[in-house]
């Protein structure tokens, strides 16, 4: 006599399905929840225009998922990429051009100058300093367990961001992202040393959330008092003017340190900074532009075109390598150029 097999019934294959649909459901609020708390999905505040902010806030928060993205992508392969980008930067500029790769250069040229290139402001260190790549809603930041500082801080600021009209805050508060230690408020009191922005807080009136971002610690570099309030400032005005002109603006800086033993600052031995730089990057009738700036940290009061440098020469003293996502040509001949009177200095 033949062994019947049992068949589960229908009642217990829909009972299967019912949790599975519940825990999809739970995974799907759970993952909602958390670009929620880190701020994936952006704040919505009242607008004449609220179909245009709204669709600007979206804009931002891909902008922002996108940064992530290649943020996690250089924590893996960023070392080698950057080998691989300065042996092509090498390699381009050593080769005599001929006509074939000419052509070449002139489609890539084409290319770039068509589409938007995304998280353009981003560089990539090529010294072995520490770095945590920390994404926010107004910039990125590479922070330097080490020195307790920003390697650098980039962020792209547009026209319309420009245009924001939230009032300054002025709580400056620890980095929740950071691992280990980091600046505290204490090691600036009555140190004589300005808590200086390097994404300036002028720069994120567009959004409570990247305003409150901007007064981390992690943006934040011991500065000069008359340095912080004088020539640097009139840097970052002129950085909104320009991207008011050329409908947005790519920007990095940092601090520069020179001395193998630094002074430092504190209870948590904040490094001192030598010097600070500050690159920018504009596109303007299908070409790109750019400038770098380097600033000593101490007082004076000199004119913009006195502070202005290739980017080359910010690479050199800083070990970083700005804007490379562009074509290597395209990045070699920008970089090069210190075209002063583009920019009304």
């Amino acid at each position: 006599m033949k062994k019947q097999t049992k068949r589960p019934s229908r009642r217990k294959t829909s009972s299967k399905v019912s949790k599975a649909g519940l825990v999809l459901l739970t995974v799907l609020v759970l993952l909602l929840a958390a670009l929620y708390l880190m701020g994936a999905i952006p704040e919505f505040r009242q607008a004449e225009n609220p179909t245009e902010q709204i669709s600007a806030q979206l804009r931002k928060a891909n902008r922002r998922i996108k940064k992530a993205f290649d943020s996690a992508n250089r924590e893996i392969f960023g070392e080698q990429q950057s080998k691989n980008t300065s042996s092509r930067r090498s390699e381009s500029r050593k080769k005599g051009s001929s006509a074939g790769r000419q052509s070449s250069d002139a489609s890539r040229q084409e290319s770039a100058s068509s589409e938007k290139i995304f998280a353009l402001e981003i560089p990539i260190l090529k010294s072995n300093a520490p770095e945590q790549l920390i994404p926010h809603l107004g910039y990125t930041v590479s922070f330097n367990s080490d020195t307790r500082l920003p390697n650098w801080v980039a962020y792209e600021l547009t026209r319309a961001e420009t245009c924001g009209d939230l009032p300054r805050e002025s709580h400056f508060e620890c980095d929740p992202d950071v691992e280990g230690a980091q600046a505290e408020d204490d090691d600036y009191r009555n140190s004589g040393w300005d808590r200086g922005h390097m994404a300036p807080a002028a720069d994120m009136k567009w959004s409570r959330q990247a305003m409150k971002e901007s007064f981390y610690f992690t943006n934040v570099c011991p500065q000069n008092r008359n340095l912080n309030r004088g020539d640097w400032k009139a840097l970052e005005e002129s950085c909104r003017d320009w991207a008011k002109q050329y409908d947005g603006i790519y920007i990095a800086c940092g601090p520069i340190i020179s001395r193998s033993m630094p002074p430092r600052l504190g209870v948590n031995r904040v490094v001192i900074p030598d010097s600070f730089f500050k690159v920018i990057l504009v596109r303007h009738d299908g070409k790109y532009e750019g400038m770098g700036f380097v600033f000593e940290n101490k007082a004076g009061h000199k004119s913009l075109a006195s502070y202005a440098c290739t980017i080359d020469h910010v690479e050199e003293l800083t070990s970083t390598d700005f804007f490379p996502q562009l074509p290597d040509e395209i990045e070699a001949e920008v970089e090069a150029r210190k075209k002063t009177s583009f920019w009304g200095l």
